[in-house]
């Protein structure tokens, strides 16, 4: 029958699902492979800088040290390259001491137990206990751990293993920061302008989304949009972890020293942004609730919404550009005006909170372009114009427990 129905004419429904469905395969997998391609690109350097401290590190310890079997030394070497950005120096601090706690333990433990399975669970248990009690961290206790079993196992066989272990753990970290600092030193401002692309494009789009939700009274829209701007965490600890690498790479590479007062704006705004995202879920929260309780919605609302949006993406187009943010600055009070005339129009309960929160969100991003708060407030104030009733105080933004809000505007 249904190829009576194809031969007549007829449409083919599930020819056209299968079409669909694969043409969505399709996309799904360019998507996947320009992913991947990103995340290769992204961390090239890490690989290029990871390859060449391990060679270095073999020559320093064979060479230079004359060690036959210089194992440990490209070990630390990778090791302290694959600790996140930012925290290298302290991988290396902790390699040593790791390396220290398990050469201890073990020695004292095979000089007077012997070696065995039992003698080796042994070695692992205490160092392991050891470390935590000392207050060491992760790192810590993997790394003496791993150095006990290496110095339970192969003592009976290798001579005087544990001098050149721990002489090898030095010599792979330094190797490890020398490369990051001195001889492939990475680019701070590139690194965090990577790491910044995704917060500040995920805050854009769910207010550009808010926006188009709160136009159209589409409760539903809005509450998919509260829930991915809910789901940030990601998003800003990769871009905290970058400005916390900049700051290592900033003081430790002399290469890189010129760069000292551009990266000082962007861990200033570091905070501001992180205000600005918890501020707008709260924005968009109030706005849940303002749809669904069918309150009145003045035009100029999703307006404002839309230019704290564009705001956003000025401010990292402007950041990455190295140019003062002048362009994000106008478009967040123009954001600010247009709340100002949604207030005078008239809204409800959470529309006013609403008001308030744009007011709220435009100030931390002036101050995240580089203004001071009072400057910023100063600006919203006038910018919001003067009405007959001041706007509601802004909500307790959503975020971690325990945080501050940012200064109230009045």
């Amino acid at each position: 029958m249904r190829r009576t129905e194809v031969r007549e004419g007829l449409v083919d429904v599930d020819t056209a699902r299968i079409a669909g469905a694969m043409a969505q395969l399709r996309h799904r997998g360019h998507a996947t492979l320009r992913d991947r391609m990103h995340r290769v690109r992204g961390a090239l350097v890490l690989a290029l800088q990871a390859g060449l401290a391990a060679a270095l590190a073999w020559v320093a310890s064979h060479e230079l040290l004359r060690n036959p079997e210089p194992v440990f030394a490209p070990i630390s070497a990778v090791g302290t390259l694959a600790a996140s950005v930012g925290q290298r120096t302290r991988r290396t601090v902790e390699l040593i001491i790791g390396v220290a706690i398990g050469v201890l333990i073990g020695d004292v433990l095979i000089y007077f137990l012997g070696t065995g399975p039992w003698q080796l669970g042994l070695v692992v248990v205490l160092a392991i206990v050891i470390s935590i009690f000392l207050g060491g961290s992760v790192a810590v206790v993997i790394q003496a751990a791993a150095t006990a079993v290496l110095i339970a196992t192969l003592s009976p066989s290798t001579k005087n293993l544990e001098i050149p272990r721990f002489v090898d753990a030095l010599v792979g970290g330094g190797i490890a920061l020398l490369v990051t600092a001195v001889l492939l030193p990475l680019n701070p401002l590139r690194v965090i302008n990577r790491a910044a692309r995704p917060a500040l494009d995920l805050l854009a789009d769910q207010l550009d989304r808010a926006a188009e939700a709160i136009r159209a009274r589409d409760r539903e829209s809005c509450q998919r949009a509260l829930d991915r701007l809910r789901q940030n965490k990601e998003e800003l600890a990769a871009f905290t972890e970058a400005i916390e690498g900049a700051k290592e790479t900033i003081t430790i590479s002399p290469a890189r020293w010129h760069r000292r007062s551009e990266l000082a704006h962007y861990a200033e705004a570091a905070d501001p942004i992180d205000r600005a995202m918890r501020n707008s879920g709260t924005l968009i929260r109030r706005a849940v609730t303002m749809i669904e309780d069918d309150e009145p919605v003045p035009d100029p609302m999703p307006d404002a919404i839309g230019h704290l949006a564009e705001s956003v993406r000025l401010l990292r187009h402007e950041f990455a550009a190295g140019v003062e943010p002048q362009d994000a600055r106008e478009r967040a009070l123009r954001a600010v005006s247009e709340a100002g005339r949604t207030y005078t129009g008239g809204v409800g309960f959470s529309g006013s909170v609403v008001v308030a929160q744009v007011r709220t969100t435009a100030s931390d991003l002036l101050v995240a372009s580089g203004l001071d708060q009072d400057e910023a407030n100063r600006l919203v104030r006038s910018s919001f114009g003067e009405h007959e009733r001041p706007a509601p105080p802004a909500e307790q933004p959503e975020g971690r427990a325990g945080t501050a809000p940012p200064p109230a505007l009045p």
